[in-house]
């Protein structure tokens, strides 16, 4: 049970995180602060935090557990600004979807402090951002990635495992690095095929008429191309490297696919499919490999 929780940023991800906190009734308090004082209020409206802070700095002070809900690009500026309220008895988390970056941003601004940190990945979201669409349920068996610090205090690792657990998610312990290398394959890379697939479709003269005869398959693939824009600048930059390791493992697979079709080589075609095909019949989300 905590007595506060300090949340910085009151959108999906943060008000989400806070109304699981609410409804498992593992925090008496929430104050919250956003860079914009008009989504502040709309959380506090919605019953999201309890109280507005007119500061990050405002938001940590007398919380003995703090969530940064912030895009990546914004965790250095953050934790500078909160630094001197951070304190080893308090559980610092974010919910960033790269984490060497942030890790590194918490070296440099939080220096001998940043025992206090436990980085986080909760493998979730919307394609809808927003505190208006937080959800109590938005991390339910879902998966939460934690990637603490040599330096990181072990209590607190443990007390993030039991907080997340405590909301139904199903965590796991990663290194930072571990952590990049499967997010760009499972997550990040999907997001830029995804973003580059549609732009090939909208270059078309004939992409008005593609889009009218788009049924439910096209609807599956693209549906990541709705993402934030801005969040996923920041990810796609932050994980540049890992990304396009993962761009050379695709390409060098549609190489083979579009030797294939050049070749007019239907059984071999066919082959490559059914492995492709069995593979993913037999995976379940959570499970590795296939057998």
């Amino acid at each position: 049970m905590f007595k506060q929780l300090g949340l910085i940023g009151c959108g999906l991800m943060g008000g989400s995180f806070a109304l699981a906190m609410k409804q498992a009734g593992l925090v008496d308090r929430v104050i919250g602060y956003s860079k914009s004082p008009s989504t502040t209020e709309k959380a506090r409206q919605l019953g999201v935090i309890d109280q507005a802070a007119e500061s990050a700095l405002l938001a940590v002070s007398g919380a003995d557990v703090v969530l940064l809900a912030v895009p990546v690009a914004a965790t250095e500026p953050t934790f500078k600004a909160i630094r001197h309220l951070v304190s080893p008895h308090t559980l610092f988390m974010d919910v960033g979807s790269t984490k060497r970056d942030v890790v590194d941003a918490a070296r440099r601004a939080l220096k001998d402090r940043v025992g206090a940190f436990v980085p986080a990945h909760p493998i979730a979201g919307k394609e809808l951002s927003g505190v208006q669409h937080a959800d109590a349920q938005l991390y339910r068996e879902q998966q939460v990635i934690l990637t603490p610090l040599p330096q990181t205090r072990p209590e607190l690792v443990e007390k993030a495992r039991a907080l997340w657990g405590a909301l139904g998610a199903r965590v796991r312990v990663m290194t930072p690095e571990a952590h990049d290398a499967a997010f760009a394959a499972v997550s990040h890379f999907p997001h830029l095929l995804a973003f580059a697939y549609f732009t090939g479709i909208l270059q078309q003269e004939q992409a008005e008429e593609f889009l009218r005869l788009a049924g439910p398959g096209f609807r599956d693939f693209t549906r990541i191309a709705a993402s934030d824009p801005a969040m996923w600048r920041d990810v796609l930059i932050a994980n540049r490297e890992e990304i396009l390791k993962q761009s050379e493992f695709f390409r060098g697979a549609l190489g083979v696919l579009e030797q294939t079709l050049r070749d007019c080589e239907g059984d071999a075609l066919e082959a490559l499919v059914r492995g492709v095909s069995e593979a993913r019949s037999h995976w379940r989300m959570g499970s590795g490999r296939p057998r």
